[in-house]
């Protein structure tokens, strides 16, 4: 199994952490992994985006100019990566924010609306769980248990009573897909 992944949006909308804390989770399931981040100087507001490669064998490189999975949160992430995944790949992409939806036949798209299940939820900072959700209900790469001990890992300890939040946030990610 091998899994190239880029997961795209702005800064601040928790694109690097989605991807550190699938990374880990990946690491704590025993896979290959490579985390790559990308973002401007500007940071929050600006672009952002971070590759993921899981594998249960070694990786020889993280650089990568095509991918299996694309997880877009804005506009001008689709613009960038839509044509980057591979025939047959997965584009999965919150409605929020996206004023042309994907338009490539050959692959499998999945709009999920993320933002607003944040604000049902009145907990906008668990974004980018609710997106993870949706991911790993589209591609189930690693299992819940690895997830939280992820969020457990990158989390600094003062932060560790959210993670029952962010595990509502991760369920509630997996029921929009459904």
């Amino acid at each position: 199994m091998k899994e190239e992944i880029i997961i795209a949006g702005f800064g601040g909308q928790g694109v690097l952490s989605m991807g550190k804390i699938l990374a880990y989770a990946a690491l704590m399931d025993n896979l290959e992994v490579t985390w790559m981040p990308s973002y401007g100087p500007e940071q929050r507001g600006g672009t952002a985006n971070v590759t993921v490669i899981l594998s249960d064998s070694p990786i020889s490189s993280p650089i990568l100019d095509s991918y299996d999975t694309a997880v877009i949160l804005n506009q001008q992430s689709l613009d960038k990566f839509e044509a980057c995944i591979k025939p047959g790949g997965t584009l999965i992409y919150d409605s929020y924010g996206i004023h042309r939806a994907p338009t490539r036949t050959d692959i499998t798209v999945h709009r999920i609306d993320a933002m607003e299940a944040t604000f049902e939820m009145e907990s906008a900072k668990t974004y980018n769980m609710v997106v993870l959700g949706a991911l790993l209900k589209i591609k189930p790469l690693v299992p819940m248990e690895s997830v939280i001990k992820g969020l457990k890992k990158t989390l600094p300890e003062r932060h560790h009573h959210l993670i029952p939040m962010n595990e509502a946030a991760i369920i509630r990610g997996m029921q929009l897909t459904e």
